[in-house]
């Protein structure tokens, strides 16, 4: 069993497309039972979905761009309490060459020409990982679109992607593309369109390729649980 964890949001746009996701791996691979729960702000959350389901030794699968708090705290905390080893839960999807696709999809759905410089505008974090997965991503996407990358950060870090985008423009690139780094539509992505771009992508969303990597991870985490009890 996968359960797909995402981070929650009261905006039901963002658990819509959680959905949506989840809902894409579901016909990616029918045969495999996926359910959905969500760490704060909307419901099932993560302890109601593990009390109802831990007797199946579901695999945790966050949906999250990298790795923090949640993934080195909150997940493994709560598979200990639910009597669940750590070897049942997976990588963060990001940083990783399925999630360049989605973006570079994304960006050319906005119109973003292939000239344009870009910036990688993700959520934004106080823990020095996922800053280091957000410019990770940032060179993934770089070498995907052959163009200058500038990773910025919604919140707790700098650049800003106003400031960012502000900066290439004073080097000589009036007009710029914003990657939208982030899952669901919401606050962050709100704020990630008010930055002066000429071209900002949607939110990843139920891309095909951000599916596709819900399941690798799902197998990862599967073929590393199979070593440890083989061992």
């Amino acid at each position: 069993m996968l359960l797909a964890v995402a981070h929650g949001s009261r905006d039901e746009a963002a658990s819509t497309s959680t959905r949506a996701l989840v809902k894409a791996v579901r016909l990616l691979r029918p045969e495999l039972t996926v359910r959905c729960c969500f760490l704060d702000l909307a419901h099932p959350s993560l302890t109601q979905s593990l009390a109802r389901f831990a007797d199946r030794r579901p695999v945790l699968v966050p949906l999250l761009l990298g790795t923090g708090y949640h993934l080195r705290v909150d997940l493994p905390a709560a598979l200990a309490t639910a009597g669940l080893p750590e070897s049942h839960l997976a990588r963060a999807l990001g940083p990783h060459p399925l999630l360049a696709e989605a973006l570079a999809d994304r960006l050319t759905e906005a119109g973003a020409p292939p000239h344009a410089p870009v910036v990688l505008a993700g959520a934004g974090s106080s823990d020095p990982t996922a800053l280091a997965d957000t410019a990770r991503m940032a060179s993934l996407l770089a070498a995907r679109l052959g163009r200058t990358v500038v990773p910025a950060h919604l919140s707790a870090a700098a650049p800003t992607p106003h400031q960012a985008v502000a900066e290439l423009q004073a080097a000589g690139h009036p007009e710029v593309a914003l990657a939208t780094y982030l899952l669901s539509p919401g606050f962050f992505a709100r704020r990630a369109a008010t930055a002066p771009a000429a071209w900002t992508s949607a939110p990843l969303g139920a891309h095909p390729a951000v599916a596709r990597l819900v399941l690798r991870r799902y197998d990862e985490a599967r073929a590393a649980t199979a070593l440890r009890s083989a061992a």
